[in-house]
């Protein structure tokens, strides 16, 4: 009767044990009523579920943290797709085909059949550009830095 007039399920009623026997005497609504006002018959609080966990381990994405392949779901490329990948490993290699026509370390026409054979997908990174200049020959003078 008290879980329906206080609107819970009758697990969430709690009767204090040093008034139990007064609880059963209690027939009417208007007892229990009273008995809700005298604080001898409450309300348990909900439970919930803690959001502790999730934040700990949203707060562990952010550094970068339980990203790798065992956490993935999905094809290979749904994390990152190939055309995000090509794009950055494109930029990358123009970025520094430009860096070595400005500082004259390859001619202006190496220069451009390097950047057409970027566009075709000739070279894996930049890495692999540079190991292909150097494999050919077409550095105007000593590579740079070394």
């Amino acid at each position: 009767m008290a879980a329906e007039l206080l609107g819970v399920g009758e697990t969430r009623i709690w009767i204090d044990p040093e008034y139990l026997d007064v609880v059963a005497d209690a027939m009417t609504k208007d007892e229990i009523r009273r008995l809700i006002h005298e604080g001898i018959i409450r309300v348990k609080p909900e439970k919930g579920v803690s959001r502790a966990r999730a934040r700990r381990i949203r707060a562990q994405k952010r550094k970068g943290r339980r990203r790798g392949p065992g956490s993935r779901s999905g094809a290979r490329h749904a994390i990152i797709p190939r055309k995000r990948l090509w794009i950055m490993r494109i930029r990358a290699i123009r970025k520094r085909l430009r860096y070595l026509r400005d500082r004259r370390a390859i001619t202006v026409s190496v220069y451009r059949r390097l950047y057409r054979m970027a566009k075709g997908g000739a070279f894996k990174s930049v890495a692999d550009l540079e190991r292909f200049i150097t494999a050919h020959g077409l550095w105007r003078r000593p590579k740079p830095g070394s």
